[in-house]
């Protein structure tokens, strides 16, 4: 009688066996490329989503700091009360300045502008000719921005005509505006002429 072959037995469960773990092995290995894959995803994308904020904040501090120079600049006796103030042109520069360069401002600059404008019916406008940003972190950045400023006068040869006016030369001048970050807002915090720009 002949007995049976345990070896062919025994290499078909093993064959059985090699071919499921293969089958194991290759599904841990799609897990583990998948989980991989995801995981590299989801860090791109996160480093994306950094770039694009750094991006929109830095837009934010550029287009304050324009704001706040054709705010600043811009002004004449169209927005004089019956007091001879500009409560106009104070609130729009306001809102865009912190509230302790407010105080400043309201001390010095405004009663200036308030003066000349009543007294001589000076105007002022500025055109922005860039901005940039030359430093920035979470809550301060500091800006440059070249503007001209141009200014006009009431024609002495019409004085009853308030539309005839004597315009000057544009001026233009570099700033360093500095900006904090008050509630999520950028504001401006105190400005200056740039470095190596002569005051005109």
């Amino acid at each position: 009688m002949t007995e049976p072959d345990d070896r062919r037995t025994t290499g078909s469960g093993g064959a059985a066996r090699s071919a499921t773990f293969r089958l194991v092995l290759l599904g841990i290995l799609v897990v583990a490329l998948l989980a991989s894959t995801g995981i590299l995803v989801w860090l791109l994308a996160d480093r994306r989503g950094e770039a694009d904020d750094v991006q929109s904040q830095r837009e934010e501090v550029m287009s304050q700091t324009e704001q706040f120079v054709l705010r600043l600049n811009t002004y004449g006796p169209d927005q004089l009360d019956d007091q001879n103030h500009l409560p106009d042109y104070e609130k729009q520069v306001t809102d865009v300045i912190t509230s302790k360069f407010a105080t400043d401002f309201e001390k010095s600059g405004l009663p200036i502008a308030e003066k000349v404008v009543a007294q001589s019916g000076y105007a002022r406008a500025a055109k922005v000719y860039g901005v940039g940003v030359e430093s920035m972190d979470e809550d301060s950045a500091t800006a440059i921005i070249a503007a001209g400023l141009s200014g006009s006068y009431p024609d002495p040869k019409h004085p009853d005509d308030a539309s005839k006016r004597v315009s000057t030369a544009a001026d233009v001048l570099r700033w360093e505006v500095k900006l904090v970050k008050v509630d999520g807002e950028w504001l401006v915090d105190d400005y200056g002429l740039a470095s190596g720009q002569d005051a005109q």
